[in-house]
């Protein structure tokens, strides 16, 4: 079948410009609402979000001391005086907005070349160029995290399925990604959090080359496939619980030439044999999950590492490496955009939560890394080898990582 170029013109990282070519470009009402969007996002999570934190302290702040005797010394005494402040309300209200936005504006584009898009899906699926697999269970139960809501607002959540053989919650989660973060222009090359892992272990562990690498809750492989730019030797796979997602990721991979195993499966209760991988990962995964969950799923995550391999999770900083003010701000998402876990996660102990696992507690870490994509090389090993102090938190400039070797 002949392909058609897919144009993304809300991001400018060429690695996540290649994709699934059958997508037709977006037309020019749609690339003008997309383009928008992106430019209203930026606004309110840079300019907006920094004005508002001076209007925090420089009057907020000094009203909630005057009244209790001292400033807002966490995140929930943040929220009580912020909730019923005007500059907060017609925040909150058009992040919300342009969070829905950002998926109603590739929807049509996806629905328009959805026919082609599961047929080019389908024939890579059976011809299989790169050599990857993808194993997909129906009868898989979809956790009540993911079914219960449609986390980050997007309509039919991860796993929703309209037609058979499916990819269109893969397709509209990939585009509106883009969308999400594509007026930031943070990254000066490829970049994003598995280019950064990946770099750092190499930086911090130069005889580190893991043979089978686990990516969990990999969604359309946006945080899979960079690993192999790395240890290009390694069997990588990801797991993720919706098969529409999969679909997607295994044919844009197959499309890459990048060899990726996918399996449809819950972190929870992995199929995988013990001690049958190096390198454990998840991106912005964990967060998504009750406590309980994430409890199991670090057990798994034990379970499958081989003695002296590896785990390591991007997330949310910890409540804890945050100010009060901080935490409030990242604690929206919580509230407003159907991720309820996102608060509790961010409580959690994560060193004691590791060890319960079954990890040994000396063998914990958590760190700052510097986005990949926004320094130079000599930049970024300056800061993991620990010469410079990383990025702060904040917009993609650096990531939160914390894990464990076995």
């Amino acid at each position: 079948m002949p392909h058609a170029a897919l144009t993304r013109p809300a991001s400018d990282d060429a690695a996540e410009l290649a994709s699934l070519e059958s997508l037709s470009p977006p037309r020019h009402d749609e690339h003008a609402r997309q383009s928008f969007v992106a430019s209203l996002r930026k606004h309110l999570m840079v300019d907006m979000a920094q004005r508002m934190r001076r209007h925090y302290d420089e009057q907020v702040a000094p009203a909630v001391a005057e009244r209790a005797g001292h400033a807002p010394r966490e995140a929930r005494e943040v929220r009580r005086a912020m909730l019923g402040d005007p500059y907060f309300q017609a925040w909150s209200a058009l992040r919300y907005s342009a969070q829905e936005l950002t998926w109603w504006t590739v929807q049509p584009q996806v629905e328009r070349a959805l026919p082609a898009l599961r047929e080019t899906c389908r024939s890579l699926a059976a011809q299989r160029p790169a050599g990857g697999t993808l194993r997909l269970d129906p009868s898989t139960p979809i956790p009540k995290e993911v079914s219960a809501l449609d986390i980050h607002l997007m309509p039919g959540c991860f796993h929703t399925e309209f037609a058979a053989d499916d990819v269109a919650q893969g397709a509209v989660y990939t585009l509106g990604t883009a969308v999400f973060g594509g007026a930031l222009k943070l990254r000066t090359r490829g970049g994003g959090v598995a280019s950064s892992v990946a770099r750092w272990l190499r930086t911090t562990r130069p005889a580190f080359a893991p043979a089978r690498i686990l990516d969990l809750g990999c969604t359309t492989g946006a945080n899979t496939l960079p690993y192999l730019d790395v240890f290009p030797d390694a069997e990588l796979h990801g797991v993720d619980i919706g098969a529409p997602l999969l679909r997607y990721a295994h044919a844009r991979a197959e499309m890459l030439g990048r060899r990726v195993h996918y399996s449809q499966q819950n972190a929870e209760s992995l199929d995988f044999a013990d001690g049958s991988f190096d390198l454990v990962v998840s991106s912005f995964f964990l967060h998504e999950q009750s406590v309980r969950a994430t409890a199991q799923i670090l057990r798994e995550a034990h379970r499958v590492l081989r003695p002296g391999g590896v785990m390591v999770h991007m997330e949310l900083p910890p409540a804890s490496e945050t100010d009060p003010y901080y935490s409030f701000y990242l604690d929206w998402d919580a509230y407003y955009n159907n991720e309820p876990h996102y608060a509790a996660f961010r409580a959690l102990d994560l060193r004691q939560a590791v060890c319960d696992a079954g990890f040994d507690a000396g063998r914990y870490f958590q760190t700052r890394i510097p986005n990949w994509g926004t320094v130079s090389e000599q930049q970024f090993e300056d800061c993991v080898l620990g010469r410079t102090p990383a990025p702060a938190h904040g917009n993609g400039a650096s990531w939160f990582i914390f894990g464990a070797e076995r």
